[in-house]
């Protein structure tokens, strides 16, 4: 009886768990895909000379695109690589203020919790798992019954 609590209370705990992480995790809405009508998706392709030119919907970037031995490849317009440059250029500027800022002992915003946080946290934790035992206690009860 006591292995099957405890296989429940992990399994309760993996669920509770993956649940967060796939809310935090969840993937960005997009348009349904729909094969009947090209226009529904993300990119617009119109033909053009040696080619065509796929136009992004959501950034507005531009494309020539060719098919070469049965693949496409789509080369970015002179706008898109400085964007694409800029930010790279941000990120680079960001990680090296957070690595400085952890350097300094995490008083940047990538730093460790606070300690009310950890409490916080401790708190919840607890109470959770209190609440559980008594359910685990109230199965035991009830099903001998």
């Amino acid at each position: 009886m006591m292995a099957r609590r405890s296989a429940l209370l992990g399994a309760v705990l993996t669920c509770g768990a993956s649940g967060a992480a796939l809310a935090d995790a969840a993937p960005p809405s997009s348009a349904p895909q729909n094969s009947s009508s090209p226009q529904e998706g993300r990119f617009s392709m119109s033909p053009a000379q040696g080619g065509f030119l796929r136009l992004d919907k959501e950034t507005g970037a531009v494309s020539f695109c060719t098919v070469d031995d049965g693949l496409s490849v789509c080369r970015i317009s002179a706008e898109e690589r400085a964007a694409l440059e800029n930010e790279i250029e941000r990120l680079r500027r960001e990680n090296t203020e957070l690595k400085a800022a952890l350097a300094r002992g995490g008083s940047g915003s990538g730093g460790a919790p606070k300690e009310e946080d950890f409490e916080r946290a401790m708190s919840f934790t607890e109470r959770f798992l209190r609440r559980m035992m008594r359910v685990f206690q109230d199965e035991a009860g009830g099903g001998k019954g």
